[in-house]
């Protein structure tokens, strides 16, 4: 790269866009002795906020930094976002907003990657340094706090912010940034906040500044006590389960993983994160844990006297709201970069990088001579036995749903002329995947049902986003990951529900407009069924979840309330065929392998039968019915949900 506009000796006059655009271009990150472009590209949507500045630097730079143009931020932090875990964590892409509600829009995408401990840099626009405007468009004039910008809100769902006033201010912010992009233990959003008129304005910068620069992603090392103290745990366990996360994947421990189990005769789970962590088909790969996880893990948790986690953070969706892991004598082991994470329920942990720690911990473990329990292999034998048959039922197509598999409460099945339920489509979409397939799903039913069931072992890599549960992600992450993955044989398909594509479909344009081949695949349930089933079963009523016609006019002008009809009538006719079209996606009904090799997006929609669900996991989950209700049917749930609380356990 050629930087122009010589300054004094030793420097560089640049605007400060400029500077942070040629700055970035020269970032790498190293890490295995993998040296790639920490940065190698920025998506935004340009408005009076960041075009003059970071606009005009991008089209200056735009070879040494290209730009991809999307249709709404926050999807684009989305796509960064799912580009960063695609990359295992060793590269990301940098997004770019307008002041205000452009800003804004990208704080939901911060907050998705802060949780998942997922490296993102963000640099909206922010309002005039100098003030001497007045307000400017889309600035907020806090009464007392004149300092206050929109862009505060960034602040709590950050691991990095910084307000940028003064161009010498990159001095230090940028590479404070890069160090926390490329910090495993504390990766998460990066936003540098950039006034509108600072980002024109130039400054002579060192030329040591835009020195090619590696930043090297380190695998921190075991204690030698800390190890020691697992390795004893194990080896006095009998009943030992490992519940790998999204560390397991990240670290690229998934051998380490293995041969520690196999060690000491362990069963592994996986959370949503780890989905995938285990890769070769044995009796120790046993599934998802938790809400949706299988009732055969749920089994085992309920009787492991010692649980050890790998890279995991330990959700309520993963324990069961504390109530899972029911072996009075249970104990927790963790190995986990982050002891903040380590350190749940009370877990004495190793605080390493994964792979590390687990190779460490295995050769303890060998070096004492620790023998696994046949018994408990057997056991974890027996009860995936049980528990295979009733799986491939549910996901044959060619085997009658039963009124047995709906949700408590749900007594009606809508007919609505659709031949699959939803499990008998993720039955299809397993008989076509292939080993380096990816599957994305965020949000809904999707990702539950995906854990529960879904073989990601030799390949087929799923990339689940349920540390947020962000309705939105889906699409915009099939982009993210197609973008780090090069290899078009490969299928990138995004399974998401009709009310999430209805939600944001948008991103449609982007990857069409950049020829990305992404395959979006709509369950057709005609409502947010996900959480109607989780409705009927805390208050027996449907209200307000599923995709109906008002019976009827609202009238809202009275002065006194009265009876409103309600959204009880007709399931709306919506052409989501259309609508993909209209954006466009090739876009087809209920077709797939024919599809697998179009050069753009395709979004397939299936019809399926509303209020057919997998089986429940057995799993207990601290949802409140109201404790005051007119339904005899609520004080029923009420009840039974008082009774349940029995079952949580602290664990310090």
């Amino acid at each position: 790269m050629s930087i122009p506009n010589t300054g004094g000796p030793g420097t560089v006059r640049l605007t400060v866009a400029q500077a942070v655009i040629a700055y970035l271009s020269r970032q790498y990150s190293l890490a295995d002795g993998e040296r790639r472009r920490l940065v190698p590209a920025t998506l935004g949507i340009f408005g009076h906020g960041n075009v003059a500045g970071m606009g005009q630097a991008l089209d200056q730079l735009a070879d040494d930094m290209p730009f991809i143009q999307g249709r709404n931020e926050q999807n684009l932090v989305h796509a960064a976002t799912a580009y960063a875990k695609a990359t295992r964590r060793t590269s990301t892409l940098a997004v770019t907003a307008s002041i205000g509600p452009g800003a804004l829009n990208m704080v939901t995408g911060a907050g998705l990657a802060t949780l998942n401990r997922l490296p993102v840099l963000l640099l909206p626009g922010d309002t005039y340094a100098s003030r001497r405007q007045g307000p400017v468009l889309q600035q907020l004039q806090h009464p007392v706090e004149a300092d206050t910008t929109v862009n505060d809100a960034f602040r709590p769902v950050s691991r990095f912010f910084d307000r940028i006033t003064r161009p010498e201010g990159l001095l230090t912010a940028l590479p404070a940034a890069m160090r926390v992009l490329t910090d495993p233990v504390e990766a998460g959003a990066v936003v540098l906040s950039l006034s509108q008129d600072v980002q024109s304005e130039a400054y002579d910068f060192p030329l040591e500044m835009f020195v090619e620069r590696e930043w090297t992603i380190r695998r921190p090392a075991p204690d030698a006590d800390e190890v020691a103290t697992v390795a004893r745990l194990l080896a006095e366990a009998r009943k030992p389960l490992i519940l790998a996360g999204g560390g397991v994947i990240y670290s690229a421990a998934t051998a380490e993983l293995e041969a520690l189990a196999e060690t000491v005769g362990a069963p592994v789970a996986e959370t949503f994160a780890g989905k995938g962590a285990v890769q070769t088909r044995s009796w120790r790969q046993v599934g998802g844990i938790g809400l949706e996880g299988t009732p055969a893990t749920n089994l085992l948790a309920g009787e492991a006297d010692l649980v050890l986690t790998v890279g995991a953070r330990l959700t309520d969706f993963a324990t069961g709201s504390q109530s899972l892991f029911a072996n009075p004598d249970v104990r927790f082991a963790s190995i986990n970069v982050n002891r903040h994470d380590g350190n749940r329920l009370g877990a004495t942990g190793v605080t390493a990088d994964a792979r590390r720690a687990l190779a460490a911990v295995n050769e303890a473990v060998r070096g004492a001579g620790v023998a696994p329990d046949p018994a408990w292999r057997e056991r974890a034998e027996a009860v995936v036995a049980q528990w295979r048959p009733v799986r491939a039922a549910a996901l044959d197509p060619d085997t009658p749903w039963e009124r047995s598999s709906l949700p408590e409460g749900a007594d009606v099945v809508p007919e609505t002329g659709a031949e699959l339920t939803g499990p008998q489509l993720i039955g299809l979409l397993q008989e076509a995947a292939r080993p380096g397939d990816t599957l994305v799903a965020a949000a809904g039913g999707p990702p539950g049902d995906l854990l529960k069931v879904w073989d990601a072992t030799e390949g087929r890599f799923a990339h689940l986003e349920f540390g947020f549960s962000c309705m939105g992600y889906e699409i915009p992450a099939a982009i993210g990951v197609r973008l780090a993955e090069p290899d078009r044989s490969r299928r990138v398909l995004s399974l998401l529900g009709d009310g999430t594509f209805l939600m944001a479909p948008t991103e449609l344009v982007t990857a069409g407009q950049e020829r990305l081949p992404i395959t979006v695949v709509i369950p057709e349930n005609h409502g947010y069924q996900v959480i109607h089933r989780l409705q009927m079963g805390r208050s027996g009523a449907e209200f307000g979840n599923e995709f109906r016609y008002r019976v009827g006019q609202l009238d809202l002008g009275g002065d006194k309330p009265t009876a409103q009809p309600r959204l009880e009538g007709d399931y709306l006719d919506v052409d989501l065929v259309g609508v993909a079209a209209g954006l466009g996606a090739r876009a087809v009904r209920e077709a797939l392998e024919s599809t697998r090799h179009h050069e753009g997006p395709v979004v397939i929609v299936v019809p399926v039968r509303p209020h057919v669900d997998l089986p429940g996991s057995g799993a207990w989950w601290d949802v409140a019915p109201s404790e005051v209700s007119t339904s005899e049917t609520v004080t029923a749930l009420r009840a039974e949900y008082e009774q349940g609380l029995a079952s949580q356990r602290w664990f310090g």
